[in-house]
């Protein structure tokens, strides 16, 4: 997979909230903080379970089962019971448009 994915429109997703895509079977979720897009796996290392209905505190999400805190930057894992990183994706705006890409496939 090398395409870009449209994920929505530049003022579609406003700062503080996030959307899901469907990337070649790989959920994506991309957030806007502050105006900065950024993507991860929607999947918690520890138990592969959904990361994105989690809270936020600044760049850092918190999973919903068991407290596991990932850097949305660079998806390293900040605390127990996971101890690996997630993926993160490239995120781009083109031409009013906010996408993502899987690179993992090039």
């Amino acid at each position: 997979m090398t395409d870009w994915t449209d994920v929505c429109g530049e003022g579609e997703l406003p700062p503080g909230s996030h959307k899901i895509v469907d990337v070649d079977d790989v959920m994506i979720a991309v957030f806007n903080i502050d105006g900065e897009y950024l993507a991860i796996e929607d999947a918690c290392s520890h138990d592969n379970g959904e990361l994105a209905c989690g809270k936020v505190e600044g760049d850092v999400i918190i999973c919903p089962r068991h407290g596991s805190r990932f850097n949305l930057h660079t998806g390293a894992v900040l605390s127990p019971p996971a101890f690996e990183d997630i993926p993160i994706f490239p995120v781009r705006s083109r031409s009013g448009r906010i996408q993502v890409r899987d690179p993992r496939w090039d």
